[in-house]
């Protein structure tokens, strides 16, 4: 059973996003994936 996703609106710095977008480019994955890959590993390093 795949985990429960809820969309969400946020607001964020233009330069951030635009290195957010080549970096998911550059992974082959969606701007939304690579979000969450971030903000997993950044949880998972604060633990």
């Amino acid at each position: 059973m795949k985990p429960l996703k809820e969309k969400i609106s946020i607001t964020i710095d233009s330069d951030i996003l635009e290195r957010i977008k080549v970096e998911a480019e550059n992974d082959d994955r969606s701007l939304s994936q690579f979000i969450n890959i971030i903000l997993k590993e950044h949880l998972k390093n604060k633990d």
